[in-house]
């Protein structure tokens, strides 16, 4: 297949894709249900030559284009959900729902995967093997991917898996990713510290919880920074100390709520066990307990290096190879597109979304409220969907 002309072909869909990506941003929709999105990629889809699945767990769908001839399996992903924040743009087609937004770009993403649909449909005929389209909810720390997987939308695996993420603070219609860890396990945790409250004029009557987890702070950031090596990094970021009532009373708890990014399982086991050591050792200094509650996130996004390989090579050979930038360090954001690469060969693969012409280092970052993107890079991501699908499918990892 002539990989130039996904990309002509794709243009003219632009139209309709703008249009359905509008549609879903203004009707976002959080975690694992996100039934009007759904309706909207099957109204997108209908009359084409596509099988269905959908599970119990969630409103995701898995679409399959039976190629003319059997052959390989490669699977091609989007999300679908949105984050529960306010929206800042100003937009148009801005989020109707309050506290609602499409931060993260998944509702291009979704666009850009029906997109693909269209063009790999049309082609039908000229393929040998199967397409599976994954429209995927519940991304945004909800294990959506996890929850397909478990209710075996998946089965039997792919034999490949790609996924895009646009990036709006990135050069206007780059293509970056990089072989190994590609983004950070996600975990949460919460420590507990109890003391015994008090009156704030006479601390000596009371164990104070105060200072004792502000210890324990600090004695995790030491911890990162003097005992985990620079080369398998790890980041704790504790965003949430609650504590007290008003200012003439001592609190009887304590409560961190933090965040541990790691890039390997053995970073992520070390961090894990350091801070329930760390925390309970510390309040058990101070004569007060702690306890630890771990809340698993998401595994480390591994990209597979030949599929990494493959996706340089059809970039280069579709846009050119000054549209494609290999990553020179993982990036501590999390996936949860992990978990199929986990299972299945593969990448995710960054798409710079940054307006045409303009300084994409001050653009305004996935997760924030007055997130934009330029639209017309969407047509060059369904184009990449169904050219490294093609490409897979005829040559499979080996065509070095």
């Amino acid at each position: 297949m002539n990989e130039i002309a996904w990309s002509a072909r794709a243009e003219e869909l632009l139209p309709d894709l703008v249009a359905l990506r509008r549609a879903i941003h203004a009707e976002p929709e959080l975690g694992l249900h996100n039934p009007l999105t759904r309706d909207k990629i099957r109204a997108a889809l209908d009359g084409l030559p596509l099988a269905w699945r959908s599970g119990p767990s969630t409103t995701g769908l898995i679409a399959i284009l039976e190629g003319a001839r059997p052959g390989r399996t490669v699977l091609l992903r989007g999300d679908t959900d949105a984050l529960p924040m306010p929206e800042e743009t100003g937009l148009d087609f801005a989020s109707r729902f309050a506290g609602v937004m499409h931060a993260c770009g998944h509702d291009s993403h979704a666009a850009m995967l029906v997109g693909a649909c269209k063009l790999l449909a049309a082609r039908r005929e000229e393929i040998a093997g199967r397409v599976m389209f994954m429209f995927q909810p519940g991304e945004e720390g909800h294990h959506g991917a996890r929850f397909m997987i478990e209710d075996g939308l998946l089965d039997p695996l792919p034999d490949a898996a790609f996924a895009l993420h646009v990036m709006p603070n990135a050069p206007h219609g780059v293509l970056s990713a990089r072989a190994g860890a590609m983004l950070a396990s996600s975990d949460r945790f919460i420590v507990e510290v109890t003391g015994r409250g008090g009156h704030a004029a006479m601390p000596h009557d009371a164990l104070d919880p105060v200072p004792v987890a502000c210890e324990i702070v600090l004695a995790l950031q030491t911890f990162v920074a003097r005992r985990i090596p620079v080369a398998d990094p790890a980041v704790l970021t504790v965003g949430q100390i609650v504590a007290g009532t008003t200012d003439n009373v001592i609190a009887d708890t304590a409560r961190l709520l933090g965040t541990i990014r790691t890039l390997s399982p053995r970073s992520r086991g070390t961090m894990l066990e350091a801070l329930e050591r760390i925390a309970i050792g510390i309040a058990r200094t101070h004569e007060m307990d702690a306890s630890v509650t771990h809340i698993e996130g998401f595994p480390v996004t591994m990209n597979d290096p030949r599929a990494v390989s493959l996706a340089e090579r059809v970039v280069g050979d579709m846009f050119g190879h000054d549209s494609w930038m290999t990553m020179p360090a993982a990036n501590m954001g999390a996936e949860d597109f992990s978990y199929v690469l986990e299972k299945v060969p593969g990448a995710m693969i960054f798409l710079g979304a940054s307006q045409h012409g303009s300084d994409w280092k001050s653009c305004c970052a996935l997760h924030s409220t007055g997130m934009v993107l330029d639209e017309s890079v969407m047509a060059r991501g369904a184009a990449l969907h169904a050219a490294i699908a093609t490409r897979f499918l005829e040559k499979g990892f080996e065509d070095q």
